[in-house]
């Protein structure tokens, strides 16, 4: 696992769906019906997140969820976050 530089960080984004990157994360808002819908995605997803031992920073605000990825022992976006992003997206 290493940190990715500017251009495979722009190549990863384009194969994940809405995921931009800011503030040495890539991030994600997802959106759904109400709030009991956002809490049953956010445990399918700490269950992966759990067997990938990488925990996203996660906002719940009502329907919508947002998600920021970042390897803090790398100091900045990996490839353990893109193939996470991957993963949060097939859940949702």
């Amino acid at each position: 696992m290493t940190r990715l530089s500017d251009s495979d960080l722009s190549v990863a984004l384009k194969s994940l769906d809405g995921w931009s990157a800011a503030g040495g994360e890539i991030r994600k808002t997802f959106a759904f019906k109400n709030f009991v819908e956002s809490i049953a995605f956010v445990n399918r997803l700490a269950d992966v997140a759990e067997k990938a031992q990488h925990h996203p920073d996660i906002d719940i605000r009502f329907n919508k969820v947002r998600i920021g990825l970042t390897t803090h022992d790398e100091g900045g976006i990996s490839d353990k976050d893109t193939a996470l992003a991957a993963q949060i997206d097939s859940l949702a």
